[in-house]
């Protein structure tokens, strides 16, 4: 065998498989396109904020995140599954049971957090009601599809719930860009 240590070299062509397609019979190409999937779920009418840090991104700020969080109204978890089985993403829990447990995740080859609950509170006990950030919302337009966010200072306060060192970064970064704002 001539090659590599798996025993084939680049260019080999396997039984079923065309040069420089490996595993082309298992990969599937993924149908996620972030805009359309905000566009999906703003006109699917379900009433979610776009948290975590995927939200700081679409506000322009310096940070990494490699999945999506939501936060819904817990009366809307059927219309926000439809929009998200669009892309193949499927709930880990049916939404009964996700109500009962306040979350549950959506995923394939991407990955969404859900939270449905109708508040929580932060580390230091302050409640965060669901439809008070509702209310309170920004909504932006990327490429074309309207994201629902908390304002600057509610999403402060979601990430207040958990306090963890990168959350504390978070709030660093989302109080600068309040000052810039003002």
């Amino acid at each position: 065998m001539r090659g590599t240590a798996c025993g084939w070299a680049p260019g080999d062509v396997r039984a079923g498989q065309s040069p420089g397609l490996y595993n082309a019979k298992r990969m599937e190409p993924s149908r996620f396109d972030e805009p359309a999937f905000f566009r999906a779920i703003h006109d699917s009418g379900a009433r979610a904020l776009l948290i975590g840090r995927r939200a700081l991104v679409v506000l322009g700020l310096p940070v990494l995140t490699a999945d999506y969080d939501f936060w819904l109204a817990v009366d809307d978890i059927s219309l926000f599954n439809a929009a998200a089985a669009q892309f193949d993403l499927h709930p880990s829990r049916p939404p009964d049971e996700a109500r009962r447990h306040g979350r549950y995740v959506l995923e394939n080859d991407e990955h969404v957090d859900v939270l449905v609950a109708r508040s929580f509170p932060t580390v230091e006990g302050t409640p965060i009601a669901f439809d008070t950030l509702w209310a309170r919302r920004r909504t932006l337009d990327i490429a074309g599809a309207t994201v629902a966010i908390p304002s600057i200072d509610d999403l402060i306060l979601t990430k207040q719930a958990a306090a963890r060192p990168k959350d504390l970064e978070d709030i660093r970064l989302l109080r600068i860009l309040k000052e810039e704002e003002s």
